[in-house]
């Protein structure tokens, strides 16, 4: 059949059909809200590189998830900043360390809200590098030991889920046998399995105080022409007992989420980066593009692709839009 008696605007005559026949719905269990934990007290300090996000301390964070979980988000991923940071890294694996306070003060006020760690030493090194470095790279495989040691630190404080974000070869392994090793096995693993070397990252760079002091980090993080070297980074971190797989960054791999989401059972996440986000509100700012409606196109498009989880630094601004309802 076709026009006349095919008229597919029947169908988008009103909002109310429309959203019956909408193929995808953005809802707020979605999403995971990215936040950047530093040490101190009752801190909530802008991030100039991206609007609407802040430096928070252990107190201010617990307030801010109580906030986000009551408007229905699910979780979050926690991001620290230490005090000192040295050649190791050797903050990320204290006791009592940015992150580990900030994940015991978030379970007193959301026992229910699920918290997702970052597992990387970017953070924590005076060189800006994701791991021990040997010479002027990284050294992969003494990295993994570290990386091990930061997930269990996370774990025992009461992380639900930690999330290497590193790309070292066999760090999902390796993070698996020790959470295993230490009777941490009910913790899952979210990979960034696929994270391209991508030029997206320059606010997250800022608001983690993680440029690397020299070089770059393309001998580890994924060339982001390839497509098929992504597959086989999936594959890998699925064998080694990884439980959810991450592409990142999303909008320019919105193909490389499809081609995985048809690749694996496992659930899909996608990370809508600082750049993303930051390019949108500068943009919205200047009244140049409508922001709000941008936000929600760009996120359906992720979920349209094919992530079951994305995390967003809009997750706050779209709850509030969407609601409980989603």
């Amino acid at each position: 059949m076709e026009f006349p008696l095919v008229r597919k605007r029947r169908l988008r005559r009103t909002e109310t059909i429309r959203r019956m026949v909408r193929e995808t719905k953005l809802s707020v269990d979605d999403l995971v809200a990215p936040l950047f934990i530093v040490p101190g007290s009752n801190i909530k300090k802008p991030i100039s590189s991206m609007p609407e996000q802040y430096h928070l301390s252990a107190d201010t964070v617990s307030r801010e998830c109580a906030e986000l979980f009551d408007l229905g988000i699910p979780a979050v991923i926690l991001f620290g900043i230490p005090e000192s940071k040295d050649e190791t890294g050797s903050q990320a694996i204290k006791s009592d360390g940015v992150i580990q306070n900030a994940i015991r003060e978030i379970k007193k006020s959301s026992p229910g809200l699920t918290v997702i760690t970052d597992i990387c030493l970017c953070e924590y090194t005076s060189h800006g590098h994701c791991g021990v470095l040997k010479e002027k790279d990284v050294d992969n495989d003494a990295t993994l030991e570290l990386l091990a040691k930061m997930a269990i630190s996370h774990a025992e404080a009461g992380a639900d889920i930690v999330a290497p974000s590193d790309m070292m070869d066999g760090r999902v392994g390796a993070i698996r046998e020790a959470l295993d090793a230490n009777n941490l096995e009910n913790i899952a693993i979210m990979s960034y399995a696929a994270k391209y070397a991508s030029a997206y990252y320059g606010p997250f760079r800022e608001a983690a105080d993680s440029t690397p002091q020299f070089g770059d980090r393309r001998t580890y993080q994924m060339d982001p022409p390839n497509a098929r070297e992504a597959l086989h980074e999936i594959q890998l971190d699925e064998s080694e007992g990884a439980d959810i797989v991450m592409v990142k960054p999303a909008l320019a791999y919105l193909d490389i989420i499809r081609q995985i989401r048809d690749n694996t059972l496992l659930p899909v996440a996608a990370y809508n980066v600082s750049g993303e986000y930051s390019m949108i509100m500068h943009a919205a700012e200047k009244g140049l593009i409508d922001g709000d409606r941008v936000m929600i196109e760009t996120l359906t498009s992720i979920k349209r692709a094919g992530a079951e989880i994305i995390l967003s630094y809009f997750a706050r601004r779209i709850s509030e839009m969407l609601g409980n309802k989603g």
